[in-house]
């Protein structure tokens, strides 16, 4: 972590944590959710940087067990604002990713990641938040919608209709 960010004065956020354990805790998964989002590995660095610096500027009140899910909130709008702007128009996904998955794997699994990313990063981005929130991240479909700020029936449907993407464009068939 640069020395800028440690000199800036903070103790504990209002759920007990220090900023230090934060960034410890979660750093990873915001930087892997910023990953798969936007496909660039210096984006997603410069995305995680700006939801940790957001953290420090904002102080928000977040309570015990609930950090995880605003920072990933903070890290998907910022993605929202990269992906929306000007300068991002098209993103090609590359196998760097798979610098950022934990185990060694044989060649036909990493083939088959790969073509399961490069979906994923296909999707419309209201289906790709849900996807790498859900199955990435581990939530639960009522988790997803209060990170998201939509409805549980909207989650499971974006869910289905995500996998039903996925499935085409990986069996090869054009989507509706």
């Amino acid at each position: 972590m640069s020395e800028s960010l440690n000199q800036l004065e903070w103790t504990e956020d209002a759920s007990g944590a220090s900023f230090e354990e934060l960034y410890e805790s979660y750093a990873t998964d915001v930087l892997r959710v910023a990953y798969y989002y936007l496909g660039d590995r210096q984006r997603a660095e410069d995305v995680t940087q700006d939801v940790f610096v957001k953290l420090i500027q904002n102080r928000p009140a977040l309570v015990r067990g609930k950090e995880k899910p605003w920072l990933l909130k903070v890290t998907l709008n910022r993605c929202r604002d990269l992906w929306r702007s000007s300068w991002l128009k098209k993103v090609v996904l590359g196998h760097p990713a798979f610098e950022l998955f934990p185990a060694e794997d044989d060649i036909g699994k990493a083939s088959d990641r790969l073509s399961l990313a490069e979906a994923i990063n296909h999707l419309p981005a209201d289906f790709k938040e849900v996807v790498l929130l859900h199955y990435y991240q581990g939530y639960g479909v009522s988790d997803v919608a209060q990170i998201l700020g939509i409805a549980e029936g909207t989650v499971s449907s974006r869910l289905s209709r995500a996998r039903s993407r996925l499935q085409n464009e990986l069996k090869g068939e054009d989507n509706p």
